[in-house]
């Protein structure tokens, strides 16, 4: 998105060829951006601000709430009409938390009658700039709102009180300034972007499932290549660590303001007791399958309180946790806002229902892993939203 709005070409190395980029991809190309794939690259022909082009049909996200949230920004700030839908998933998540500002910033958005998807975004230029305080800690919408700011008239602020993932930021080069209202981070309206070439980091909150099945199956040993470690993300490797993990960095390097490292991770047996709260699940909110399932396995009790967003994600990924660990034989009490377990130290296989959920699916893969006999995973092929490689990665991963 940040190259289509450059001046110029950008290069973007490392794209990760899943389901969800490819969503961006076609929505960018429905704004007449002109973006070419290679094998080792994506090129971006970038438009500048203010040339993209109204689309002829509807956008589709598809299953990426990040895809929508993020382009609704940039299509509040354009002097057209359009439309953005996605799957049936998406369409179910709330979308009122960009409506809201978005609105106050001048664009007119309809939208269905639970404030959900498809969006009708009727944008304006210029938009009035914005100090939006965030009620719940929400990258995806700090980044819409920021990515607005682009289209606004001074200078737009978002403030949070819980600093949540800030690649938006680190892109753009925006100042993050710390006061007693919290983290403050900036935009000036009308800035040009120049292109450049970019190389993405791994996705952590995708190695965090290679992580645990290298830290619960005996006798591992493996080695993570570029994997991105920004401060903002790396609490889960925080948390396995304090619990006994055996997770090294390796090769720190700093790439387009991200720091990147290789890890090495070992098997090794988890200790503890894990708390939760609100401020932990908002830094953890992708992690939160895969730390219950590797802590269901190591018999370490876990409580999760404060996630009550974990409802909206791709399933409701409390229920879906609660009902798989039921299933593995770990008696689990479920809260509005989480959901806790006692230790247990006989797991059984079991057939999990992945509720078309990625993250879930990935997440009771790696418990099959570690447990004795079969575990069947329902629906398995909708790792291809983030992870497409997954399944035969950990296949050669056990035949090392």
């Amino acid at each position: 998105m940040i190259a289509s709005l450059g001046e110029g070409e950008s290069e973007i190395r490392g794209f990760l060829d899943a389901a969800d980029p490819r969503s961006t991809l076609s929505c960018l190309q429905g704004l007449g951006v002109d973006i070419s794939r290679g094998p080792e690259s994506v090129r971006v022909h970038g438009r500048g601000l203010h040339a993209l082009r109204a689309p002829t049909s509807s956008l589709d996200a598809g299953n990426s709430g990040t895809t929508m949230r993020l382009l609704s920004g940039i299509l509040a700030g354009q002097p057209f009409r359009s439309t953005i839908t996605g799957d049936e998933s998406l369409r179910q998540r709330p979308m009122k938390r960009i409506i809201d500002p978005l609105s106050r910033m001048g664009a007119r958005i309809n939208s269905a009658s639970a404030q959900t998807a498809p969006l009708e975004i009727i944008g304006a230029f210029p938009l009035r700039s914005l100090r939006y305080s965030m009620e719940k800690p929400s990258a995806q919408v700090k980044s819409s709102v920021l990515l607005a700011g682009l289209f606004a008239e001074g200078i737009t602020e978002v403030i949070e009180k819980t600093l949540t993932r800030d690649h938006t930021e680190r892109m753009l080069g925006l100042s993050v300034n710390r006061s007693n209202a919290g983290f403050i981070a900036s935009v000036n309206g009308g800035r040009r972007i120049e292109a450049q070439a970019y190389e993405i980091p791994g996705d952590i909150s995708s190695a965090a499932f290679l992580i645990a099945a290298a830290t619960l199956v005996p006798g591992s040993a493996v080695r993570m290549e570029g994997v991105g470690l920004n401060p903002t993300r790396t609490k889960i490797l925080d948390l396995f660590r304090s619990l006994g993990a055996s997770i090294e960095t390796d090769r720190l390097r700093t790439i387009a303001g991200e720091p990147i490292g290789d890890l090495v991770v070992t098997s090794s047996q988890l200790r503890g007791n894990v708390v939760l709260n609100a401020q932990d699940v908002a830094e953890l909110i992708d992690e939160i399958p895969i730390i219950a399932t590797t802590l269901a396995l190591n018999s370490v009790p876990l409580t999760v309180r404060g996630g009550a967003d974990l409802r909206n994600k791709e399933s409701d990924r409390i229920h879906a946790v609660v009902a798989n660990l039921r299933k593995l034989g770990v008696e689990v009490e479920e809260y509005d806002d989480g959901f806790a377990f006692e230790t247990k130290n006989s797991l059984i296989p079991a057939e999990c229902n992945s509720f078309n959920d990625h993250r879930i699916a990935m997440a009771f893969g790696v418990a099959g892993l570690a447990l004795k006999g079969e575990t069947i995973v329902r629906d398995a092929d909708c790792v291809d939203i983030s992870f497409p490689s997954f399944w035969s990665l950990l296949e050669g991963l056990q035949h090392h």
